[in-house]
């Protein structure tokens, strides 16, 4: 049976008006007639659509000269890529599917960078990632993280003030499309960057259906609270800000360097970045210089050489051409761009700092405090996973740890019952206060001030560090509980694959995001991001306070 679905790369066109004419415009005249490109206008989808069909075509492959001085053999086959090209508007919007390399006839300019990636942090499931792209300003430094099994998004070690997310992949959750419909146990996966590929309806009322899916989805939704850190770090918008940062840029660009000027390869680039044998660079020349790389020394070179007030523009207006043979012919051609989507730049204001990456500019300070913010928020949960008692105000630590057996069957105390390691042959390692009936690590700690929460987040750390990478100190945890009162053996595989941070606040208060030191979130973020990277989750729960005196149990309170 035919299949009513197919994986493809949908984008979102911007500055195109709904109608054929206006599509027809926003193509380049030159890249149509390098595909000796076919128009159809289909009126079988009953929105306006024009296609757009031909072939990217060379005689001779590369490789045929090169096998013929390696080998003496005579080859000669020819390369035909073809290119297919969909744009059609569907509620005002313009849309666009390439097949095969019909994606190049569309110039990125016209792409909404964001599209694909927005959608993502609403219907990704954050449990559940299996690709993602991310850029770190400050060196053109790009990790590409895959796991084909998925992963929770807390567990990618991502620094969300830090880094910017280009790309995101993963299980596609909570959306009605042609692909849940005909099979609804079918485990569907959605890949979001500048364009949105997924498995879209092949029939137009079912593709069209598909997208004003997609569309509400954007509308009406926010991010998952897991992936809304994504879109913290956002372009500048404010043209008069841009105009002073393009303006600081152009006298960077008439000094040495200075380190703050870097290569990043473009946003969805990367494959033709791999492929690519000559980048031929030109700025303000009639010739460009051919390199096997991009040639950043160049790039400089030429800027300082322009007059002041039009260092920037050189670049802006200079191209990089990528050809996928030595011979850099018309036959070699890839994509070519402007110059400055191959650099970043790192310029600041004032107190306030900014980076230029992929021609758009954005500051680091606002997005940082936003994820700090954002981070904390969903560490405190008011959903805990472990049922503590409240805490007798009045009562020290100690006797608080200490009455948790009674009251929680299953919870072990381990309040300063420490673990001594060749390493930490002193007072040892504290790896908990208590433990969870479900072995999680609970750290307890009641807080008047940052310093005490300071020292509640590093034991945290070093506990966890301890029992992952001392065999030593595994063992010896193993004993204490098993030595403890109510005390039992772990399991023999076991690791530490969660922590809680049980917190009172001062005389009681109400543990938020508001209410928790400023200091104390951002040591609390550094503490989470490790942990999480190394596979271990955080929670952090706040203890309820009262008054009321702890009923005695046990002998004592019989004799009594």
């Amino acid at each position: 049976m035919a299949t009513s679905t197919t994986k493809r790369t949908l984008y979102r066109l911007s500055g195109v008006a709904p109608t054929v004419e206006a599509m027809f415009d926003a193509l380049d005249p030159s890249r149509l007639e390098a595909v000796d490109a076919a128009l159809d206008f289909p009126e079988q989808m009953g929105v306006p659509a024009m296609l757009v069909t031909g072939s990217f075509e060379q005689p001779v492959a590369n490789w045929c000269e090169e096998i013929y001085r390696t080998t003496g053999c005579e080859v000669s086959r020819p390369v035909n890529r073809s290119a297919g090209l969909l744009m059609f508007a569907v509620d005002s919007e313009v849309y666009a599917i390439g097949y095969d390399q019909g994606f190049r006839l569309v110039s990125d300019r016209l792409k909404d960078q964001r599209f694909g990636l927005s959608f993502a942090t609403r219907r990704v499931n954050p449990s559940q990632i299996r690709d993602l792209v991310s850029h770190t300003p400050g060196g053109g430094r790009t990790d590409i993280t895959l796991v084909p099994g998925g992963a929770p998004v807390w567990s990618l070690g991502i620094e969300e003030h830090a880094q910017i997310v280009r790309r995101l992949g993963g299980r596609l959750d909570g959306i009605q499309l042609t692909i849940s419909r005909d099979n609804p146990t079918k485990i569907s996966s959605v890949e979001g960057g500048a364009g949105l590929r997924m498995r879209l309806g092949i029939d137009a009322p079912d593709l069209i259906a598909d997208i004003r899916a997609i569309a509400r989805v954007l509308r009406e939704d926010s991010p998952s609270p897991e992936l809304e850190f994504v879109e913290h770090i956002v372009p500048v918008k404010d043209s008069d800000l841009t105009a002073q940062l393009e303006d600081a840029l152009d006298d960077m660009l008439g000094q040495e360097p200075n380190g703050l000027i870097a290569v990043a390869v473009p946003a969805d680039h990367w494959e033709d970045y791999d492929n690519a044998r000559v980048f031929a660079t030109a700025v303000n020349s009639p010739e460009p210089w051919p390199t096997d790389t991009f040639s950043l020394p160049y790039v400089l070179h030429r800027a300082r050489a322009q007059r002041k007030g039009r260092r920037f523009a050189a670049l802006r207006d200079g191209t990089v051409t990528l050809y996928r043979h030595d011979r850099a012919q018309k036959a070699d051609f890839i994509w070519a761009s402007s110059v400055l989507r191959w650099i970043e730049a790192d310029v600041s204001l004032g107190a306030r700092r900014f980076f230029l990456m992929d021609e758009n500019w954005y500051e680091i300070g606002e997005a940082y405090l936003k994820a700090i913010r954002s981070h904390v928020e969903r560490l405190i949960t008011d959903t805990p996973s472990v049922d503590l008692p409240a805490w007798v105000l009045g009562e020290t630590e100690r006797k608080y740890n200490e009455s948790v057996p009674d009251q929680r069957p299953g919870y072990i105390c381990l309040d300063r019952d420490n673990v001594q390691t060749s390493l930490h042959r002193g007072n040892g390692v504290e790896v908990c206060d208590l433990l969870s009936p479900d072995n999680v690590l609970v750290m307890v700690k009641r807080a008047k001030g940052s310093d005490a929460l300071s020292h509640l987040f590093s034991q945290g750390l070093v506990a966890v560090q301890t029992m992952r990478n001392s065999p030593e100190g595994m063992e010896g945890f193993r004993r204490k509980v098993a030595a403890a009162k109510n005390g039992r053996a772990l399991p023999p595989d076991y690791r530490p694959s969660k922590v809680v941070f049980a917190i009172l606040l001062k005389t009681g208060t109400n543990l938020t995001a508001d209410t928790l030191f400023p200091f104390s979130q951002v040591t609390l973020v550094q503490t989470a991001r490790t942990l999480e990277a190394w596979g271990v989750e955080v929670e952090v729960v706040g203890i309820r306070a009262t008054t009321v005196p702890r009923a005695r149990t046990g002998i004592r309170a019989l004799a009594a």
